[in-house]
């Protein structure tokens, strides 16, 4: 399986959008600042994933997540309490 997720800084409140194989091992990755992207916004909460069976699926929602405004305000209406 290949996973889109998101996750929510503590630290400023901000949403970072990614994808993987191994979820679990990732996130673990984004907690202990070895992720550049996340190293400075650490601690993260995981508020939701999708899963995919072909990488490129999981790949193009990614992309769509992270460039088209109305694929994440979409996400973000469908979660709104996970980001209480």
């Amino acid at each position: 399986m290949f996973y889109v997720y998101v996750l929510k800084s503590q630290k400023d409140e901000e949403l970072y959008i990614g994808s993987t194989k191994d979820l679990k091992r990732r996130i673990r990755e984004h907690q202990t600042g070895q992720s550049f992207s996340t190293k400075f916004r650490r601690p993260f909460e995981l508020i939701y994933y999708e899963a995919y069976k072909i990488e490129k699926d999981a790949r193009e929602r990614e992309q769509a997540l992270k460039l088209r405004g109305n694929a994440r305000r979409f996400l973000k209406k469908r979660i709104k309490e996970s980001l209480k």
